[in-house]
Protein backbone atom coordinates (compact mmCIF):
# COMPACT_ATOMS: atom_id res chain seq x y z
CA UNK A 1 0.00 0.00 0.00
CA UNK A 2 1.12 3.48 -0.38
CA UNK A 3 1.01 6.36 2.03
CA UNK A 4 -2.47 6.96 0.97
CA UNK A 5 -4.02 4.00 0.53
CA UNK A 6 -2.47 3.18 4.25
CA UNK A 7 -4.31 6.36 5.72
CA UNK A 8 -7.79 5.29 3.92
CA UNK A 9 -7.51 1.64 5.60
CA UNK A 10 -6.99 3.43 9.05
CA UNK A 11 -9.76 5.86 8.41
CA UNK A 12 -12.33 4.02 7.29
CA UNK A 13 -12.24 1.37 10.45
CA UNK A 14 -12.31 5.24 12.09
CA UNK A 15 -15.05 6.32 10.48
CA UNK A 16 -17.17 2.62 11.44
CA UNK A 17 -15.73 2.67 15.07
CA UNK A 18 -17.07 5.92 15.43
CA UNK A 19 -20.46 5.23 13.69
CA UNK A 20 -20.47 2.41 16.70
CA UNK A 21 -20.12 4.74 19.25
CA UNK A 22 -23.20 5.96 17.67
CA UNK A 23 -24.92 3.38 17.76
CA UNK A 24 -24.20 2.29 21.01
CA UNK A 25 -25.18 5.41 22.21
CA UNK A 26 -28.82 5.25 20.56
CA UNK A 27 -28.88 1.85 22.27
CA UNK A 28 -28.04 3.02 26.12
CA UNK A 29 -24.62 1.01 25.80
CA UNK A 30 -22.60 3.16 27.75
CA UNK A 31 -19.27 1.47 28.54
CA UNK A 32 -19.15 0.50 24.57
CA UNK A 33 -19.67 4.51 23.52
CA UNK A 34 -16.85 5.41 25.43
CA UNK A 35 -14.41 2.66 24.27
CA UNK A 36 -15.68 2.74 20.41
CA UNK A 37 -14.64 6.81 20.88
CA UNK A 38 -11.09 5.33 21.72
CA UNK A 39 -10.70 3.03 18.73
CA UNK A 40 -11.67 5.74 16.01
CA UNK A 41 -9.69 8.11 17.58
CA UNK A 42 -6.69 5.86 17.94
CA UNK A 43 -7.09 4.44 14.14
CA UNK A 44 -7.50 8.20 12.78
CA UNK A 45 -4.67 9.51 14.50
CA UNK A 46 -2.50 5.78 13.34
CA UNK A 47 -3.42 6.76 9.80
CA UNK A 48 -2.38 10.46 10.14
CA UNK A 49 1.35 9.07 11.79
CA UNK A 50 1.57 7.27 8.08
CA UNK A 51 1.07 10.08 6.19
CA UNK A 52 3.15 12.70 8.29
CA UNK A 53 6.10 10.03 9.72
CA UNK A 54 6.28 6.10 8.97
CA UNK A 55 3.34 5.17 6.01
CA UNK A 56 4.69 1.77 7.12
CA UNK A 57 4.82 1.17 10.89
CA UNK A 58 2.25 2.88 12.90
CA UNK A 59 2.89 2.24 16.70
CA UNK A 60 1.41 -0.61 18.77
CA UNK A 61 0.58 1.52 21.17
CA UNK A 62 -3.27 2.33 22.49
CA UNK A 63 -2.50 5.31 24.02
CA UNK A 64 -3.58 8.34 21.63
CA UNK A 65 -2.06 11.17 23.89
CA UNK A 66 1.23 9.43 23.63
CA UNK A 67 1.09 8.54 19.99
CA UNK A 68 -0.19 12.14 18.41
CA UNK A 69 2.90 13.55 20.92
CA UNK A 70 5.21 11.43 18.81
CA UNK A 71 4.71 13.48 15.66
CA UNK A 72 2.52 16.87 16.72
CA UNK A 73 5.67 19.00 15.31
CA UNK A 74 4.96 17.53 12.12
CA UNK A 75 1.06 18.73 12.29
CA UNK A 76 0.11 21.90 10.84
CA UNK A 77 -1.28 23.08 13.85
CA UNK A 78 -0.39 22.16 17.72
CA UNK A 79 -2.74 19.80 18.98
CA UNK A 80 -4.43 21.51 21.98
CA UNK A 81 -4.68 20.57 25.79
CA UNK A 82 -8.66 19.93 25.33
CA UNK A 83 -8.07 17.24 22.60
CA UNK A 84 -4.75 15.88 25.14
CA UNK A 85 -7.50 15.87 28.40
CA UNK A 86 -9.97 14.06 25.94
CA UNK A 87 -6.76 11.20 24.37
CA UNK A 88 -6.24 10.56 28.37
CA UNK A 89 -9.93 9.88 29.29
CA UNK A 90 -10.54 7.53 26.24
CA UNK A 91 -6.95 6.04 26.88
CA UNK A 92 -8.10 5.27 30.73
CA UNK A 93 -11.11 3.34 29.33
CA UNK A 94 -9.57 1.36 26.88
CA UNK A 95 -8.17 -0.50 29.96
CA UNK A 96 -11.55 -1.86 30.74
CA UNK A 97 -11.38 -4.05 27.53
CA UNK A 98 -8.57 -5.71 28.65
CA UNK A 99 -9.13 -6.67 32.10
CA UNK A 100 -13.05 -8.29 32.77
CA UNK A 101 -13.01 -7.33 36.31
CA UNK A 102 -12.87 -3.66 35.58
CA UNK A 103 -15.18 -3.39 32.90
CA UNK A 104 -18.39 -4.81 35.37
CA UNK A 105 -17.04 -1.66 37.61
CA UNK A 106 -17.04 0.89 34.58
CA UNK A 107 -20.65 -0.04 33.16
CA UNK A 108 -21.51 1.11 36.54
CA UNK A 109 -19.63 3.93 36.52
CA UNK A 110 -20.60 5.47 32.95
CA UNK A 111 -23.81 7.53 32.87
CA UNK A 112 -25.99 8.31 29.79
CA UNK A 113 -24.43 12.15 30.03
CA UNK A 114 -20.90 10.83 30.64
CA UNK A 115 -21.38 8.91 27.47
CA UNK A 116 -22.72 11.79 25.27
CA UNK A 117 -20.38 14.13 26.53
CA UNK A 118 -17.78 12.00 25.74
CA UNK A 119 -18.98 10.77 22.02
CA UNK A 120 -19.75 14.74 21.06
CA UNK A 121 -16.10 16.15 22.11
CA UNK A 122 -14.90 12.57 20.40
CA UNK A 123 -16.61 13.59 17.18
CA UNK A 124 -15.38 17.10 17.61
CA UNK A 125 -11.71 16.27 17.72
CA UNK A 126 -12.58 13.44 14.81
CA UNK A 127 -13.80 16.35 12.76
CA UNK A 128 -10.90 18.63 13.38
CA UNK A 129 -8.19 15.98 13.12
CA UNK A 130 -9.74 15.33 9.60
CA UNK A 131 -9.16 18.84 8.28
CA UNK A 132 -5.26 17.96 9.35
CA UNK A 133 -5.06 15.34 6.20
CA UNK A 134 -6.48 17.86 3.89
CA UNK A 135 -4.20 20.67 5.22
CA UNK A 136 -1.24 18.28 4.22
CA UNK A 137 -2.11 18.28 0.50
Amino acid sequence: MNVEEKYEYWKTYADRDLDAAGAMLNTGRWFYVVFMCQQALEKLIKGLYCLYVDEENAPRTHNIGLLINRFEDSLPEPVGEECYQLFETLSKHYLADRYPDFISESDEQISEDYATKVFDETREVFTWLLTLRTQRE
